[in-house]
């Protein structure tokens, strides 16, 4: 089974690597370019029973170390 997690800032959180990335944008003539937010993108490939108890599994990985949740959401997807 293979799962992609997506980890972003929650709004709110100043994300200075996103600024720099708009900054170089707008450098290189991309004006339409009005907000970017960095995040990661992680896939793990699960030796799992079913696709409930992944969910849970995964949560847990993020809830413990992919993710800040304090500053960060995370959203998954099982394939």
């Amino acid at each position: 089974m293979k799962a992609k997690v997506y980890v972003t800032l929650k709004r709110g959180v100043l994300d200075p690597q996103g600024k720099a990335v708009m900054g170089a944008l707008k450098s290189m003539n991309f004006d339409e370019v009005k907000d970017v937010r960095v995040g990661k993108f992680m896939e793990l490939e699960l030796d799992g029973s079913s696709r409930e108890a992944e969910e849970k599994r995964l949560k847990e990985m993020c809830e413990k170390l992919l993710a800040n949740t304090v500053i960060e959401n995370y959203k998954i997807e099982i394939e």
